[in-house]
């Protein structure tokens, strides 16, 4: 089901795919599979087939049954633009998003071909942000087939990030999200990489957000950085700060 997260980015999460594989180093130690295998085992329905890719029916048309505006990321248990969801499937998530238009949705995808392959069929309204995750050096490419969709709002997922991204090119990139990586074999993130891209934000005007330090135990190392936690959210494309919550809309049912 989607439940309140306790992602600091977001505020819910909604799984119409669930189950991935894994297509380059970030995917190491993936949290939704350990997770999958921890719910398949439990009997959780949803997860009968663990962690292989599976489209969700019962669960597309969750967000016109939440009242609430609420800031969701989509498919936290899966990607999206993985190759065996059918484009039929990925217009049939968008036509959601366009109808439940008072909720705000975050994509994530490392499979940025197919999302720049797609994204012309597909309705890119200012309430539906779409990012990329970007690991190290290597997989910056993926910045540029996020800046070519027509998305309102664009983002990187730096997380975990495994290495410096010096000179990052952030030309129509809104938002920033930095995390070390966290659990069983958690790799370590080193501080000047994050501090690099901490000023890069600064000085290109793109929002900085730092998610976490991470490690086995990401609860000692927390997210404070240089004394503080930087928590910046992307402008709204109207214009509005989206820092602050959005009000209910009593209207909706």
């Amino acid at each position: 089901m989607a439940t309140h997260s306790p992602i600091e980015w977001t505020e819910a999460t909604w799984n119409p795919v669930t189950g991935c594989d894994k297509v380059s180093p970030g995917c190491a130690h993936c949290y939704a599979e350990r997770l999958a295998k921890r719910l398949q085992a439990m009997g959780q329905s949803n997860y009968a087939r663990g962690f292989e890719v599976t489209l969700q029916e019962r669960m597309l048309e969750l967000p016109l049954r939440w009242r609430r505006p609420k800031r969701i990321f989509v498919n936290s248990m899966s990607d999206l633009f993985h190759a065996d969801v059918p484009a039929e499937f990925v217009q049939r998530v968008f036509a959601v998003m366009c109808k439940a238009d008072w909720h705000e949705y975050q994509i994530l995808t490392k499979r940025s071909e197919r999302l720049v392959g797609l994204h012309r069929s597909l309705p890119w309204a200012p309430h539906i942000w779409m990012g990329v995750s970007v690991e190290n050096a290597k997989f910056t490419y993926r910045i540029d087939h996020l800046r070519h969709t027509d998305a309102r709002v664009k983002f990187l997922s730096l997380e975990p990030l495994l290495g410096p991204l010096p000179r990052l090119d952030l030309r129509g990139i809104h938002w920033v999200i930095v995390g070390g990586e966290s659990g069983p074999g958690a790799r370590p993130m080193v501080r000047s990489w994050v501090l690099d891209i901490r000023d890069q934000c600064l000085a290109a005007g793109t929002a900085f957000f730092f998610k976490q330090w991470g490690g086995v135990f990401k609860s000692r190392t927390g997210r404070e950085l240089e004394g503080r936690t930087w928590d910046e959210m992307p402008a709204r494309p109207d214009g509005r700060d989206i820092r602050w919550p959005v009000p209910v809309l009593e209207q909706r049912s």
